[in-house]
C-alpha cells in the first residue's frame, strides 16, 4: 500500500475535451472571448488595474478675507471685518462665517426676573422658588423670591447677567447676509507615504497676479472661493440659509497618476451641504453659539451678547494616487483567466437547449458526461417476456429482485443493427426443427417468487428474478430463444465478428461461448438499455445457458452488477 501511495503522487491528471468541428460555435467562441478580452482591457485601463495605490495624507488651512457694513438692532451702523465674521476660534479643517446675530446689550451682574420658556411655570409666591436652585435652561441662580416678569406673569428671581437674553428666533433677513460676497484661500498639501511624493492644490505655475485675479467660473483649479458660490454649488440658497446657519461640506478629491507617461496629479472641488435643512423636520436645526464682548462702564463690568448665527465650512480631503506595479498586474491577470469560463458555459448551455440542435447536443452529452453509479445504489434493468417495458429498479439486499418496486418503468428501445444481423444468420435455417437436449438432471422444485415454473433456487436476493410477471410459459422454452442465445454457430460466429484473428480454441472455449450467451440475450430482450442501467438476467435463463454450455468444475461467480462486456479473455469459471 505505501508503494501504491507513492506512485499516484508520481500521475498527473488532466480534464477531457471533447471538440466539436462546427463553424458556428467556432465563430461564436472566439467572438465571446474577443468580447471578454475587451472587457478586461477596458476594466483594466479604466480603473487602473495594473497599479499599486497609496491613500493620501493631508493638512488644510484656510485664510478668510471680506468686509461689509451692517446695521444691528440697538446698536447702529457698524463695520464688521474678518475678525467679526469669523466669531470663534477655527477648528480643524474647517471655518465658521456668522451670517445671522441676536444682540442682548448692557448686561451687567444682578438680579431679575427669569425668562418664562417651555417647562418652566411660573410662580405665585416665593415658596414656588427654591433659593440655589437652577435647572439645564436656567439663566442664573434662583435668590427664593418671586417676582413680576410683565404685566400678566410673575417668575423666580434669579442672580445672573441681566437683563437676561428674551429674544429666541433670528432675523428675517439675515442681518449679515453680506458675508456671501467673501472669499476664502484654501491651502491644502497632501503626502503620498508609500511614493514619496508631495503637492499642493496651489500649484507651481500659479503666481500671485493669477490668486488675485483668478475666477471659480473660467478655472477650475483656482483655490479661491466666494462664499456664495460655494453655497450655490451645494444647490443652496446663501439667503435662505444664512437665517438660522448650516455646514456645507468643501471636497477636495485627489486621484492621482504617477506613471511617468500619464503623470496626472490635479484637485477636484466638490460642494454639499451635510447637515439637514428642513428646519420642520428636526429638533434644533441650522448652527449657532453665543460670544460677548466686554468693557468698563463707570467701574462697572457691562457686556454684549451676541447669539450668532452662521455657516461652517468643512474642508474634506481624499483621494489616493497609482503607480505601475508588476505584480498587480499579474495577480490582475490571473484573477480575470476565470471569465474565460463563461464561454464555455454559455456555448454548454446553448448546445443542451433547443436552440441548437438537438442530434448534436445528445452525442455532446453523452461524449462529455459519463454516468458512474454508486456501488451501493446499482439501477438494474429488468425485461419481463410478457411486458413491453423496460423497468429501473434499485438494488436490494432483503427483498427478492422480482418483488422490488420500479423506480421507473421506460418503454424499451430496440437495436436495429443487432436485430438486422441476427435475422440474416438465422434466415437459412429458421424453418428447420431444432433438437432440444433432454435434461439429464432432473431440476428442483421451482421457488416461490418462479412465474415460468423453471427458476432455480437462489441465495441473494438480487438473483431471485424470473422471466414473467404473471404465470404462463418460460421464454427459455422458446424456440427462438434456442436460435438467438443457444445456438453455437450464432455464437462462436459474434466471437469471430468480434476478434477476427482470434486462435480457433478461443472461440470454441465454454465460458467464452456462455459470456456471449448472456450478451445475445440482453442485446435481445434490452435493446438500447439506458446509461447507467445494469441488465438482470432472469434465473431461469442463467440456468439454461448454463446447462447449455456448463463450467467444467461446476463453479459460478454468480451475478456481479456491473456494465455487461463480454471478453474471450475471461477465466474459465466467469460469469455475467
Amino acid at each position: 500500500m505505501p508503494s501504491c501511495s507513492v506512485l499516484r503522487l508520481c500521475q498527473y491528471e488532466t480534464n477531457k475535451l471533447v471538440r466539436i468541428q462546427s463553424v458556428r460555435l467556432g465563430s461564436l467562441k472566439w467572438s465571446l472571448n474577443a468580447a471578454i478580452l475587451l472587457f478586461i482591457c477596458v476594466m483594466m485601463l479604466w480603473n487602473r488595474k495594473y497599479q499599486e495605490f497609496d491613500l493620501v495624507v493631508s493638512s488644510v488651512t484656510t485664510k478668510l478675507k471680506g468686509v461689509a457694513q451692517i446695521r444691528l438692532p440697538g446698536v447702529g451702523e457698524l463695520v464688521w471685518d474678518v475678525v467679526d465674521f469669523s466669531g470663534a476660534s477655527q477648528e480643524k479643517n474647517s471655518f465658521f462665517v456668522v451670517t445671522n446675530v441676536i444682540v442682548t446689550k448692557n448686561q451687567k451682574q444682578g438680579r431679575c426676573a427669569e425668562v418664562p420658556s417651555k417647562g418652566r411655570s411660573s410662580c405665585r409666591s416665593d415658596q414656588d422658588c427654591e433659593k440655589g436652585g437652577w435647572d439645564l435652561h436656567s439663566h442664573g441662580i434662583q435668590t427664593g423670591s418671586c417676582v413680576k416678569f410683565d404685566v400678566l406673569k410673575k417668575t423666580c428671581e434669579v442672580s445672573a447677567w441681566c437683563p437676561i437674553e428674551t429674544k429666541t428666533n433670528p432675523p428675517r433677513p439675515a442681518l449679515l447676509a453680506a458675508a456671501e460676497n467673501f472669499t476664502v484661500l484654501i491651502k491644502n498639501n497632501i503626502r503620498f507615504p508609500a511614493f514619496n511624493f508631495i503637492r499642493r492644490n496651489i500649484l507651481p505655475g500659479m503666481t500671485a497676479d493669477y490668486l488675485k485675479s483668478c475666477n471659480r467660473g473660467n478655472d477650475s483649479l483656482c483655490p479661491i472661493f466666494r462664499l456664495g458660490d460655494v453655497v450655490r454649488s451645494a444647490g443652496e440658497k446663501f439667503s435662505e440659509m444664512a437665517v438660522e446657519g448650516g455646514v456645507i461640506g468643501i471636497q477636495i478629491k485627489w486621484d492621482c497618476n504617477l506613471d511617468p507617461l500619464m503623470h496626472r496629479c490635479l484637485p477636484r472641488y466638490s460642494f454639499r451641504r451635510l447637515d439637514e435643512k428642513e428646519s420642520n423636520r428636526t429638533l434644533y436645526p441650522g448652527l449657532n453659539f453665543r460670544f460677548a464682548k466686554y468693557n468698563q462702564v463707570n467701574g462697572v463690568e457691562e457686556r454684549t451678547l451676541y447669539k450668532a448665527f452662521g455657516i461652517r465650512f468643512d474642508v474634506m480631503v481624499f483621494g489616493q494616487a497609482g503607480k505601475f506595479s508588476f505584480i498587480q498586474l499579474i495577480v490582475y491577470v490571473g484573477s480575470t483567466l476565470s471569465y474565460y469560463a463563461l464561454t464555455t458555459v454559455l456555448i454548454d448551455w446553448l448546445i443542451g437547449t433547443s436552440c441548437y440542435s438537438a442530434e448534436v447536443g445528445q452525442n455532446y452529452s453523452e461524449r462529455k458526461v459519463e454516468d458512474v453509479q454508486d456501488q451501493q445504489k446499482v439501477i438494474l434493468g429488468v425485461s419481463y417476456v410478457d411486458e413491453n417495458n423496460l423497468r429501473l429498479v434499485k438494488r436490494s439486499l432483503k427483498k427478492s429482485l422480482q418483488d422490488v418496486k420500479p423506480m421507473s418503468v421506460l418503454p424499451r428501445q430496440e437495436d436495429p443493427g443487432h436485430l438486422r444481423a441476427v435475422l440474416c444468420l438465422l434466415q437459412p435455417r429458421m424453418d428447420q426443427d431444432q433438437d432440444h437436449k433432454a435434461d439429464q438432471n432432473p431440476r428442483p422444485a421451482a421457488p416461490s417468487w418462479c412465474k415460468c415454473d423453471c427458476c432455480v433456487p437462489a441465495s441473494l436476493p438480487q438473483e431471485q428474478l424470473c422471466c414473467r410477471r404473471s404465470s404462463g410459459g418460460c421464454i427459455s422454452s422458446s424456440p427462438l430463444f434456442d436460435q438467438l442465445v443457444l445456438r453455437r454457430p450464432l455464437l462462436e460466429a459474434v466471437l469471430l465478428y468480434r476478434d477476427p484473428l482470434a486462435p480457433l480454441e478461443d472461440r470454441v472455449r465454454t465460458a467464452a461461448l456462455r459470456h456471449c450467451a448472456y450478451q445475445q440475450f440482453i442485446s435481445w430482450r434490452f435493446g438500447s438499455p439506458p446509461a447507467g442501467c445494469h441488465p438482470a438476467v432472469p434465473s431461469c435463463c442463467i440456468q439454461r445457458i448454463r446447462e447449455e454450455y456448463p463450467s467444467p468444475d461446476g463453479q459460478y461467480r454468480g451475478f456481479r452488477p456491473v456494465r455487461t462486456t463480454i471478453t474471450m479473455q475471461g477465466g474459465a469459471n466467469g460469469e455475467l
